[in-house]
């Protein structure tokens, strides 16, 4: 055993001996607190108490703390440093997935990996180094890194790295060599996504800690990490900006439930909770308050890929591609300019015939002053400024009727000699204006009140169906750019699905925007942050309306142009949603490495991925080597069972536990499903739309729901030649599909294999 390790062993021994004193000094000053908790509940009797609230708040820190160093006692840490700070002695710094501290001398035993100083493990490169903290930059020299393979809670190997000699070439120079990074990498398995803060790399380090207050766009091809870095990107940010961001100010945008139950572990275990997750279409249900049965993204790709009909499908693409743009979003900004100046008819505010504010200055306000307000918001504005006026205007009213009456006055002393008629004519006339001056001074307030109760809010739904409805506003705010037969398609497509209770996912962007248009949007509805996980699959409308959704832009989107597989709808080019979307402020970062499948893997799908002809670089693969994906030929459909159960064998027995069978569709799915059922002696499950959680090891899966998760095996189901053409859809989904495998890759052939392969 080398000297080093042994050094290492007895320090993991002298860590672990203080982290058991903390645990125990916090666990009897946790019996303290919550004992003098109990008191403080039983005295205050229920009523609030601030000192209670205090108790009850060191005790959740508390048990906070003794959770994460009764975790981290066996594997306290992932890696360390040696760094002298110009004008200090030379420091070892052990690093960990928790910070630990003694709580007697205030000295860390273990540094959070999201800590300033841990900056220099991930992308410290040279001797002379520094790392931004609080104070402001510490400048100084790093001497050593090194990272600890743990075996049964020991250290079993230390990676003693010199500076520079971090990262080795592999063959030819085109791949990356981290032993430390390729033995993890080894030992992954795709059930569930897990926390990789050992093994962060330097570019993935400098994307985790960028800046919160401005977007940041990062292209990774599969297997880039991409998911991995947003997610631990929030760890950072609520540690880094812990006094004003919470986890429940932050949300998660995934494409579909099945990748948020796959995501589900991660965030808490990197401590972070509350992190609200969802997809589009739910954030966008609830934000509408309405209840309908959503036909998204996976229901219409479905749609297109068993549609026969060239022109029916040229039409539904081309609704999608519309709905998609940003110039379909000045349409609606039109349409309700056009709405402003007709759908309000503003009257008078009287009581009886008095009027106490009359409708030309009205509609002045609503038309001039208060123009910069969103609609429904005008009303209360108005009605605001109305009421601080309303005193002044019952006197000016009561005395505008004083006025009148003196001079019905005057005309009867003039019409009227007589003393007891005349004096009878005025009694009748002061009683009536009496009456009406009680009667403004009674019911000024509720005619006020009853006259904005009565002047009702537009509802967003409400004005899009008219703007369907409606052909005469209808071509004046898409100013005839919409061809008829489109027009005509996306009217009666609209109409059909609301006779259904089926909002299309296409419509939930505009029909928010409206919302925002005449409503307003307050930053109690927004969040601090944002991530968009697979965000090529988003159309410029949707990121337009994400982006209005977070406070100070502050964004994390990741995706990948190759696997866009609704390229119809999505992002064909990062720097078109730069500049549309962003107004050309934001930052774009190109991930250079792919960790998830060998070379071997990564090989045999570039292929497809050239074939699309994106302006984007091939990522590089970590030097993982495996086995050559694998083609095998059936005679018959029946030997595709003998040939997956043996896959399965074989999976077995190289302790690898997740498979997935990927067939193109999901008519294909269902019906190998069936087949398998029935003929194989394992258990398997399929993947469908409508599923949040795949439990089974072994799964059928369309191509198309694939995206972002990854198994240990893949076993692509006879891409034939009919299935997949050389169409740009076909393209993305076999690059999808070819890119899931960790291990171990096959493909069972029955008919003539694609040449895109």
């Amino acid at each position: 055993m080398d000297e080093i390790l042994l050094e290492e062993q007895r320090v993991l021994e002298d860590k672990r001996k203080l982290i058991k004193n903390e645990i125990n000094f916090k666990s009897n000053r946790l019996e303290e607190v919550a004992t003098k908790l109990s008191q403080l509940v039983k005295e205050v009797k229920g009523s609030y108490s601030v000192e209670k609230e205090t108790f009850k708040v060191l005790k959740e820190f508390l048990e906070k703390d003794i959770g994460n160093y009764t975790e981290a006692i066996n594997n306290p840490y992932f890696g360390g440093i040696d760094f002298k700070e110009n004008g200090n002695f030379e420091e070892t710094i052990y690093i960990g997935k928790n910070g630990i501290s003694n709580t007697k001398d205030v000295e860390e035993i273990v540094v959070d990996w999201r800590a300033p100083v841990a900056d220099l493990y991930y992308s410290g490169t040279s001797k002379e180094s520094y790392y931004k903290s609080p104070k402001g930059i510490i400048e100084g020299k790093l001497e050593t890194k090194r990272k600890f393979l743990f075996n049964n809670d020991e250290i079993e190997k230390v990676f003693d790295e010199a500076i520079d000699q971090i990262m080795v070439s592999g063959e030819e120079g085109k791949e990356l060599v981290d032993e430390f990074l390729k033995i993890n990498l080894e030992a992954n398995t795709g059930k569930k996504l897990k926390e990789v803060v050992s093994t962060i790399q330097k570019e993935q380090n400098e994307i985790i800690r960028w800046p919160k207050n401005l977007p940041i766009i990062v292209q990774g091809s599969a297997g880039s990490g991409k998911t991995t870095i947003a997610l631990h990107r929030l760890a950072y940010l609520i540690y880094r900006y812990n006094e004003n961001l919470k986890g429940e100010d932050i949300l998660v945008l995934a494409p579909n439930k099945l990748f948020l139950n796959y995501i589900s572990d991660i965030l808490p275990s990197l401590d972070v909770s509350e992190v609200k997750q969802n997809t589009f279409e739910d954030l966008m249900l609830s934000k509408l308050k309405i209840k309908l049965e959503v036909y998204d993204k996976d229901k219409k790709i479905k749609q297109i890929l068993n549609e026969k009909d060239e022109f029916k499908k040229k039409l539904i693409l081309n609704s999608s591609k519309v709905k998609r743009t940003l110039v379909y979003k000045k349409m609606l900004e039109r349409f309700i300019k056009l709405i402003e100046h007709i759908s309000f008819d503003i009257k008078d505010i009287r009581v009886k015939e008095e009027v106490l504010f009359d409708k030309k200055y009205i509609e002045k306000l609503y038309k001039n002053d208060f123009k910069m307000h969103p609609i429904n918001k005008r009303k209360d504005e108005i009605k605001k400024y109305l009421q601080l006026n309303l005193k002044n205007k019952v006197e000016v009213t009561l005395a505008a009727i004083d006025e009148k009456y003196d001079f019905k006055v005057l005309e009867i002393k003039r019409e009227h000699k007589d003393i007891e008629k005349r004096r009878k004519f005025l009694i009748d006339i002061y009683d009536e204006r009496d009456m009406l001056k009680e009667s403004v001074k009674k019911n000024a307030k509720r005619e006020f009140n009853v006259y904005f109760k009565e002047w009702k809010s537009i509802n967003s739904s409400d004005l899009y169906k008219e703007f369907f409805n409606n052909e005469e506003l209808f071509d004046s705010a898409t100013a005839g750019r919409i061809p008829k037969v489109l027009e005509q398609y996306m009217k009666s497509e609209f109409d059909n699905n609301i006779k259904n209770n089926i909002i299309d996912e296409d419509d939930l962007a505009p029909l928010y925007y409206i919302k925002i248009l005449i409503d307003g949007i307050s930053d109690e509805e927004r969040f601090k942050h944002i991530v968009v996980d697979e965000v090529q699959d988003y159309s410029m409308f949707q990121l337009d309306v994400i982006r209005n959704l977070a406070i100070g832009n502050s964004l994390t989107l990741v995706g990948d142009l190759a696997q866009g597989i609704y390229y119809y709808k999505g992002i064909n080019s990062w720097d078109e949603l730069i500049k549309d979307v962003f107004n050309s402020e934001a930052t774009y970062v190109q991930l250079s490495q792919s960790y998830r499948s060998t070379v071997e893997i990564i090989d045999f799908a570039s292929k497809v991925l050239n074939s699309q002809n994106l302006n984007i670089k091939e990522c590089k693969p970590v030097l993982r080597h495996g086995e050559k994906p694998k083609i095998i030929e059936v005679k018959i459909e029946e030997e595709y069972v003998t040939e997956i159960e043996n896959i399965i064998k074989l999976l077995k027995e190289n302790n690898k536990g997740s498979m997935a069978v990927i067939t193109k569709d999901d008519k294909e799915a269902n019906n190998f499903y069936r087949i398998l059922q029935k003929n194989s002696k394992y258990k398997f499950g399929i993947v469908t739309e409508k599923n949040d959680k795949c439990e089974e090891d072994f799964l059928i899966i369309p191509s198309y729901l694939t995206k972002g998760l990854e198994f240990d095996c893949t076993i692509l189901l006879n891409p034939s030649e009919d299935r997949y053409s050389e169409s740009l859809l076909d393209k993305k989904l076999l690059y999808v599909s070819l890119t899931r495998a960790l291990h171990m890759e096959f493909i069972i052939k029955l008919d003539s294999i694609t040449k895109l392969i």
